[in-house]
């Protein structure tokens, strides 16, 4: 029997296949970060186009644990797939220290979390442009709908595949089509807890509710087009929902920018 499911990865697949093919890219390029969703592309563009055709490149820092280098050391190693390891630190050192000659007071922790994701976005779109691979961005529609994404940074790319699937329906869609289809992921990427990695200890919980709330309450608000007050009523924490509307409401400038996304 035919699932959601099912139907997701084919659409997914057949998008990208199609995108790529309308557009003339032969290969795609991505940050492998050793998190969901850039794995989650990682197969997707393996399984599509062939591993020979998708280069993984991972940008360390002195944030990156042993964990996110295994499970991007074991992906692709499993689909063959180009891969390459950069170092980003020294560079992000000499931002920050360019910042503190230029500004006259203390930098704020959020620029210092950005500086990464854009120095790895300005990578990556060079390596586009030196080998004509489209960069593929890598979010969910949960934190393009609250915003917890870097303009210019994360959201680089000329197509954000995942873009119109919640972070949630994703660990089921992973799990899933492992099961299935035989679409292979790295365990641990399933069972650890999202983290960006852009601080010491950080964690995706630290900044946004569980992705099953959110989720629920995006849902509603986003795609059932219902109203604070209705999604209160029918049960949700009033601070919650207040706090993800504004969050909706305040990115909406970031979602206007974010590369196009496949049809699921």
């Amino acid at each position: 029997m035919t699932t959601q499911f099912d139907l997701i990865w084919k659409n997914l697949s057949i998008g990208l296949k199609e995108y790529c093919e309308k557009n003339g890219f032969k290969k795609v390029l991505l940050g492998l970060s050793g998190g969901m969703d850039s794995a989650f592309v990682f197969a997707l563009a393996c399984h599509t186009l062939g591993a020979e055709n998708v280069t993984a490149i991972m940008m360390k820092t002195k944030h990156t644990s042993q964990l996110s280098l295994d499970i991007t050391r074991d992906l692709t190693k499993h689909y063959h797939a180009p891969y390459q390891e950069i170092d980003i630190q020294p560079y992000v050192d000499n931002m920050i220290h360019l910042l503190k000659t230029t500004l006259s007071e203390p930098i704020k922790p959020i620029v210092t979390e950005n500086i990464q994701a854009r120095i790895r976005g300005q990578i990556l779109m060079a390596i586009s442009n030196q080998t004509g691979a489209l960069v593929l961005a890598c979010g969910n529609k949960s934190e393009a709908c609250v915003g917890y994404c870097t303009l210019y940074g994360d959201t680089c790319g000329g197509l954000m595949p995942i873009g119109n699937i919640y972070k949630s329906t994703l660990y089921q869609l992973a799990d899933y089509i492992g099961q299935k289809h035989g679409v292979y992921l790295t365990p641990e990427v399933i069972s650890r807890m999202p983290s960006a990695e852009l601080a010491e200890n950080q964690k995706d919980a630290d900044s946004l509710p569980p992705y099953p709330i959110l989720d629920a309450i995006l849902t509603k608000l986003v795609d059932l087009k219902q109203t604070p007050k209705q999604i209160i009523q029918d049960g949700f924490d009033k601070q919650t929902v207040d706090r993800i509307n504004a969050l909706y409401q305040k990115s909406a400038f970031k979602r206007l920018q974010l590369p196009p996304t496949l049809n699921i």
